[in-house]
C-alpha cells in the first residue's frame, strides 16, 4: 500500500535541516517545531544569507530552509549558490515575500518549494518530508497562482514571459550590497573584487533596471523582497 504524503519519513536516518533567517525569533521556533518530530534534526542556523552557503557546504544538509530577505546574500543568489555548491541539498523558501517574478526566479535557480511564512506548522513538516523524496512543494497560494501562469502560456501558445533586463548572480549582490547602504569601497572589500569592477556592475544594474539612482534601487530591492524594510542604510 502507498505511504500517504503526510507520513513522516519512514528511514532510519533522521532528516538534517539547516534554518537561515536572519531573526533569532523565528529559528528558535522552527527549531522547536522540527526537533519536536522523530524523523528530525536541525544541525545549523545561519542568519545571512552567506554563512547559509557556507554552512550548507560544510554541513550538507538534506533541506535547508531559507528566508528570501536575507542580509549579507538575498535568497536567490544563496539557492543559486547553494545548489552549485551542495547540490544534494535541498532548497526550501520559507518567506513572507512570494512576489511571482521572485517565486519563478528561484524555482529556476533550483528551489524544490516555497511557503508563505503564514502557513501552517503541518505544511512546512509536509514540505520537508516531501522535499527529502524529491517532490516540489508550494503553499495553496502560490501553486494556483503558478497554475494560472501555466495556463495563460497554453492558451496564447508560447512560454511563460520572462522578464526582461534580468541581472547575473554578481549584480544582483552588488544590488544588494547598495541597497544595504554599503560604499563601493565597502562593496569591493566584501566580495573581493576591485571598485572598478563594482562600479562597472553597479552601471549595468542601473541599465538594466532604469532605475538611476541609490534611492529608486533600495525600493526596488524592498518590493522585490531581496533586503527587509528595517534594514538601516549607512550614509554613502
Amino acid at each position: 500500500m502507498a505511504r500517504k504524503v503526510s507520513e513522516p519519513f519512514s528511514g532510519t536516518k533522521k532528516i538534517t535541516v539547516l534554518l537561515a533567517d536572519d531573526h533569532t525569533v523565528v529559528r528558535q521556533g522552527l527549531r522547536i517545531l522540527l526537533e519536536a518530530e522523530d524523523d528530525m534534526e536541525v544541525v545549523g542556523e545561519a542568519e545571512t544569507g552567506r554563512q547559509a552557503v557556507q554552512m550548507s557546504k560544510k554541513l550538507r544538509p538534506d533541506v535547508i530552509v531559507l528566508d528570501v530577505a536575507m542580509p549579507v546574500l538575498n535568497g536567490l543568489e544563496a539557492t543559486r549558490q547553494i545548489r552549485h555548491e551542495a547540490p544534494q541539498t535541498k532548497v526550501l523558501i520559507l518567506s513572507s515575500y512570494s512576489d511571482d517574478e521572485y517565486v519563478r526566479q528561484l524555482i529556476e535557480e533550483g528551489a524544490i518549494g516555497y511557503l508563505a511564512k503564514q502557513t501552517a506548522a503541518n505544511d512546512l513538516l509536509k514540505a520537508i518530508r516531501e522535499a527529502v523524496k524529491g517532490n516540489a512543494f508550494f503553499s495553496p497560494s502560490i501553486s494556483k497562482r503558478l497554475l494560472d501562469q501555466c495556463r495563460e502560456a497554453f492558451v496564447h501558445g508560447g512560454p511563460i514571459k520572462k522578464q526582461a533586463g534580468r541581472l547575473t548572480s554578481r549584480e544582483a549582490e552588488v544590488l544588494q550590497l547598495i541597497a544595504q547602504g554599503q560604499a563601493n569601497k565597502q562593496i569591493a572589500a566584501e566580495l573581493s573584487i576591485s571598485i572598478k569592477t563594482v562600479e562597472k556592475h553597479r552601471q549595468q544594474v542601473m541599465n538594466k533596471l532604469n532605475i538611476h539612482d541609490v534611492a529608486g534601487l533600495t525600493r526596488h530591492a524592498i518590493a522585490k523582497g531581496i533586503i527587509e524594510s528595517n534594514v538601516r542604510r549607512e550614509p554613502l
